[in-house]
């Protein structure tokens, strides 16, 4: 087998990492266009512009490429989640910069949301466990400020974390797939405000009861000296 820096690339040597990229990059539009099944090594070599040895001495396998999209995929929608929750501290606008995420996720050219997020290939342990973990880990950071802001336990924040973070998801989709009629911003923005809501409907952390709210300033010492005022003037009556 002829050594990789042999062989002709479009006119050029490339290092391995350079080649590497190169290499997802044409597996990503195959299996994007195709689906994994139809996808086929010779496809993806042929569109990356290399021999079949070339891509297996990368890449053992189809499954590996398609694992190793995932991989770079995932950590790229849980930075930009993490990013968004850090943007801020006002912690509505961290949910929506949050929701924000996912529609610019779903709106890149390069249509990477449709391997996280509608891959044909979630009967393999290994590929499930790589898009289960997307959710869990962008839910698990939503979960955090939800148990911030309320005085909701880690497990129920935890189950809103996940509601939220498959409200994201699903909106985005919908919305790419309806077309411009609503611009990105302006979608994110709407569906945040949505989540928000429903968070706000749940009690703030730092609340107390409304008895207390109530009350107004001196109030309690200006009962105070009533009821004292009333106990001098029974004992004086008797």
């Amino acid at each position: 087998m002829a050594a990789e820096a042999d062989l002709p690339v479009r006119g050029q040597r490339l290092p391995r990492s350079a080649r590497r990229a190169q290499l997802l990059e044409a597996a990503q539009a195959a299996f994007v266009e195709s689906g994994y099944h139809a996808a086929a090594m010779d496809e993806i070599a042929e569109r990356a512009g290399v021999s079949k040895p070339v891509l297996y001495q990368h890449f053992p396998g189809k499954l590996d490429l398609y694992l190793a999209l995932l991989d770079h995929h995932r950590g790229e929608i849980e930075d930009a989640v993490r990013r968004a929750l850090a943007s801020t501290s006002d912690n509505k606008q961290r949910v929506i910069a949050c929701v924000g995420a996912y529609f610019e996720f779903v709106s890149r050219q390069d249509a990477a949301f449709r391997l996280l997020f509608e891959s044909d290939l979630t009967n393999e342990p290994a590929v499930s466990e790589r898009v289960d973990g997307v959710a869990l880990t962008c839910g698990e950071a939503l979960a955090e400020v939800i148990a911030a802001d309320t005085d909701l336990s880690d497990e129920d924040a935890h189950l809103l974390g996940m509601a939220l973070t498959g409200m994201a998801q699903v909106s985005a989709r919908y919305w790419l797939s309806q077309g411009p009629g609503i611009p990105r911003e302006e979608a994110a923005r709407i569906v945040g405000q949505l989540a928000w809501r429903g968070i706000g409907g749940f009690p703030k952390r730092d609340s107390q009861p409304d008895t207390e709210l109530d009350s107004e300033p001196g109030a309690d010492t200006a009962q105070s000296e009533t009821a004292v005022a009333a106990e001098h003037a029974a004992r004086t009556a008797g």
